[in-house]
């Protein structure tokens, strides 16, 4: 077990508390704003469904509510340095400038009187009605930096009675918002996604999607993708209703959109490990689109096809359909992932496995042809069969493998490259732009072979 430095954390601390004096401030007069703002507007709307007059007014559950506001600060505690009290002050920051954009651009209106209260929660209530006013409704604030908090709190080690009293009470502080009667449900989905939002934007161990990813350009991809958010969503708003729920497919594709447009297949944080929270969540829709399309497309030819030597090509496969291609293998086998938009098989112990996330529809770069052709040499040391996979096994994993064969030297040309992956798969589909980029690639090889 690793100790953390003294200088470490006493810098972690100190940074939190330099957050802590921005954030406040910032929240209290950003709050107040929004709230006057809309408390001057002649026709506030609500939003709410008829079944939330049911929901019971419970008076305890103002002290989850009121919680949030100590563990908001007690989060800083949890990092363990510099970086990691950063992430948290930016996701903060990040949750506070969607939600008050949001309140100046569609204010809300809770619609229910909230019953009087007496004692000690009614003090509480009477101590929230000092700075809060009906207002600052969608999405919730409360609920995006509940999100926030709870990943934070989440990353700690500790003992099993205490993960589940985190967890009961963020569920908890979640409840209350609805149980005070401070916020309508349509609050809540809304606040889940900012906070997920700000999960994204500053990953745990991944790039920001915030910086751009060079060297592609798919503009044509990523409009036809915002064109799909827009019309999901116009589609949500008309129908109304539990169609809202079209609403979360919307921000999928939105999102997909930017990662097109902007941060490309970094945007979909994919690792060894499997994609982050926030990715498998806000793009839970647009996943299972694309993971339906590939078992459509591929539902003919499910399985992988040899190339040569131990090299496999073919569509991501489910955990049942890799143990039985391992069980065939005689167990040493390894997996190589290139789609960034499908989570990864769960593999049998002992398999290999690595990714290099790859945009579907987008060539892969001579440069980052050079980098996967490397880990499947790594992949392939010890003899290993290889399964060099994407979502349908007919494009990224095809260009990849023929780089391999290329730079294996199984063949004399890239074009016999592909005129041997097309014996063997057919379906595979490498256009002009493919063919471009292997050329590039065997252009590097060349020159990295005489170097050396």
């Amino acid at each position: 077990m690793t100790h953390q430095k003294p200088s470490r954390l006493r810098g972690a601390f100190v940074r939190g508390v330099l957050w802590l004096l921005f954030l406040g401030p910032l929240f209290f007069l950003s709050y107040n704003f929004t709230n006057r703002h809309a408390a001057s507007l002649p026709d506030v709307p609500s939003f709410f469904f008829e079944w939330e007059r049911a929901i019971p007014f419970w008076p305890w559950t103002i002290v989850p509510y009121w919680s949030i506001d100590l563990l908001y600060g007690l989060a800083f505690l949890c990092c363990r340095d510099k970086a990691e009290t950063n992430r948290l002050g930016l996701r903060y920051l990040g949750a506070q400038v969607i939600a008050m954009s949001c309140f100046l651009l569609w204010p809300l209106r809770f619609a229910f009187e909230r019953p009087i209260t007496e004692g000690f929660f009614g003090e509480l209530f009477n101590l929230l009605g000092f700075f809060d006013l009906p207002y600052n409704q969608s999405p919730s604030l409360h609920i995006a930096v509940l999100v926030i908090m709870w990943r934070q709190f989440a990353l700690l080690k500790t003992a099993p009675a205490v993960r589940f009293a985190i967890h009961a009470w963020a569920i908890l502080i979640g409840c209350s918002v609805l149980t005070t009667w401070q916020h309508h449900f349509i609050d809540i989905p809304t606040g889940l996604a900012a906070g997920l939002v700000c999960l994204w934007l500053w990953p745990e161990t991944e790039r920001t999607p915030l910086q751009k990813e060079a060297g592609f350009k798919r503009s044509g991809v990523a409009l036809c993708y915002a064109l799909g958010a827009v019309l999901a969503l116009a589609l949500a708003l008309t129908l109304g209703g539990a169609w809202l729920l079209i609403g979360w497919i919307a921000l999928a594709l939105a999102l997909t959109a930017f990662n097109y447009a902007w941060a490309g297949a970094a945007g979909f944080q994919k690792n060894l490990r499997g994609h982050s929270l926030a990715v498998r969540w806000l793009f839970a829709p647009y996943m299972l689109a694309a993971w339906i399309n590939s078992r459509l497309w591929t539902r003919r030819h499910p399985e992988p096809d040899l190339v040569m030597d131990g090299l496999w090509l073919g569509r991501l496969p489910t955990a049942r359909e890799f143990a039985k291609w391992a069980e065939q293998r005689g167990g040493n086998v390894a997996l190589f992932d290139l789609a960034a938009e499908l989570p990864a098989p769960a593999l049998p112990s002992g398999t290999g496995y690595n990714t290099l996330p790859c945009l579907d529809l987008v060539s892969i770069p001579a440069q980052v042809l050079q980098e996967a052709v490397r880990r499947v040499e790594r992949l392939r040391d010890g003899k290993r069969d290889v399964w060099i996979a994407c979502a349908l096994g007919y494009s990224r994993s095809a260009l990849v493998a023929a780089a391999y064969l290329f730079r294996m030297r199984k063949t004399a040309t890239v074009r016999e490259a592909v005129a041997l992956l097309r014996h063997a798969r057919p379906q595979i589909v490498l256009g002009p732009e493919e063919h471009a980029r292997l050329e590039e690639f065997a252009q590097l090889t060349e020159a990295n072979g005489s170097e050396s």
